[in-house]
């Protein structure tokens, strides 16, 4: 990322840095060729910066698909399935986050190990039980959800974000405010996205 923020193509200098760099200069009358190439290098100097603060609330996906923790677990698997999504946030009936929920909850809760193989795996989408399965009386989205909820604030910046992400091993994080109302998510995805785009 160093490289590409070294190359004035990568940048984008808004009228904001060009306005503050001309803040941080001292009453120029006239402008000289060296007067804005000291202008130029201070407004790249804030585009640099401005570039590398980029929060969670800057790239975070707001129209989030979310189940609550009193849904039935078909419902949660359902959502997951028509929206194409590995995993959602959980909500109490404040739009609290509570919990997250994912494919991998539904697979554990029908008993499925990695030491089944293949035949017992179409068997039982056949309607035959795993061998060896646990049996539980799962019903609700929170009976198998994960909890407490690994969630971010969207002041946080990506980095930190990515580093959360690595250390916890997990896909996406719900973005919350102050009051533990869900307000976005960000995932990995989104932030390999970004730094392309940039």
């Amino acid at each position: 990322m160093s490289n590409n923020i070294n190359n004035i193509d990568c940048l984008n200098i808004s009228d904001e840095d060009i306005r503050i760099a001309f803040k941080e200069t001292i009453n120029y009358i006239d402008i000289t060729e060296e007067d804005f190439k000291h202008i130029f290098q201070l407004a790249f100097e804030h585009a640099k910066k401005r570039l590398l603060r980029v929060t969670v609330g800057d790239i975070m996906i707001k129209n989030v698909i979310s189940v609550n923790e009193n849904s039935d677990i078909d419902d949660a698997i359902r959502l997951l399935s028509d929206n194409k999504i590995s995993g959602m946030p959980v909500l109490d009936d404040n739009n609290a986050v509570k919990g997250f929920i994912s494919g991998a909850n539904i697979l554990s809760m029908t008993g499925m190990v990695k030491n089944h193989t293949f035949k017992d795996i179409l068997r039982h989408l056949l309607g035959e039980p795993f061998p060896h399965a646990n049996v539980n009386n799962a019903k609700k989205v929170k009976d198998i959800m994960n909890f407490p909820a690994i969630t971010i604030s969207p002041d946080i910046e990506i980095k930190q974000a990515s580093r959360l992400l690595l250390e916890k091993r997990i896909k996406k994080l719900p973005v919350i405010d102050a009051n533990n109302k869900l307000i976005g998510i960000i995932s990995a995805a989104d932030i390999i996205k970004h730094i392309g785009e940039r």
